[in-house]
């Protein structure tokens, strides 16, 4: 995997993304020998997560959310 130091990828970021895309391979971005950015390709489809809102009233409550009681889990000393 290519490594480019953050003030290279800086200065020719639209390049870079663009060799990222045209090949498909990701690039390890680094700041002083350590890495702190992967750019990857982007897949269409391969977005995960939730969407927000997309679960509403799906969950169930079934007692005091706010007020609860954890003493019976814990030691008494």
């Amino acid at each position: 995997m290519e490594r480019v130091l953050i003030s290279e990828f800086k200065a020719r970021c639209i390049e870079l993304i663009k060799r990222v895309q045209a090949t498909r391979q990701p690039l390890i971005v680094t700041l002083r020998g350590q890495p702190v950015a992967k750019v990857v390709p982007f897949e269409k489809g391969g977005e995960t997560g939730v969407k927000l809102g997309t679960r509403i009233a799906n969950a169930i409550f079934k007692d005091d959310i706010v007020h609860f009681d954890f003493s019976d889990e814990w030691e008494n000393r």
